[in-house]
């Protein structure tokens, strides 16, 4: 396939073709599932690698990928793939692992929308429909606390060192045993 599949939300489009990059095989198998259910084809890869073999026969309008991929591996990397395959490919990124370091980084690279797990499909349908700014978001003036603070920090140098976590607790000036504790206890599941 060559050019882009239309999309359910372009008029007259059939059976749109969605890529999931996700590790999770349980979850990719559910979310695949519930996409098929909704009339897209789908197609799953679980790392960098897979995404690029597939793309070479393959062009998906919509994608969705996994922040955090086995072995430390950046889902930035894929959503920056993707974006380069086809600058108006869909991509919404899932992450357990949500920050705001890591959230511009993979809108700069190309992604429409970050979402924190646990987001089924209907959420992501959502962003996937939801791809312009909103200016009817409310500001708060809700000091930011230092718990947070730190943890954008760590998000900012693991998205950095792309997730190797000997790399990023170097960096912190911390021992990576400290490190994966805090990302472990920090995880949003």
């Amino acid at each position: 396939m060559d050019k882009r599949e239309p999309g359910p939300l372009e008029l007259g489009g059939e059976q749109p073709l969605l890529l999931i990059i996700e590790d999770d095989e349980a979850f990719a198998r559910t979310l695949s599932r519930s996409f098929e259910r909704r009339g897209y084809r789908v197609i799953a890869a679980t790392g960098h690698d897979e995404a690029a073999a597939l793309l070479q026969d393959h062009t998906p309008g919509y994608a969705v990928v996994d922040l955090k991929l086995k072995g430390n591996t950046s889902g930035l990397a894929c959503v920056n793939l993707l974006h380069e395959h086809d600058p108006d490919m869909l991509i919404v990124v899932l992450t357990g692992f949500a920050s705001i370091a890591t959230a511009v980084e993979a809108i700069k690279l190309g992604a429409v929308q970050y979402l924190a797990k646990p987001s089924d499909a209907d959420d992501i349908e959502a962003a996937f429909g939801h791809i312009a700014g909103s200016t009817d978001i409310e500001v708060t003036n809700r000091s930011t606390s230092i718990k947070t603070l730190e943890w954008e920090r760590i998000h900012a140098v693991l998205a950095e060192t792309d997730f190797n976590i000997s790399e990023a607790a170097r960096r912190l000036g911390m021992h990576r045993r400290t490190l994966a504790r805090k990302l472990e206890k920090q995880r949003v599941k």
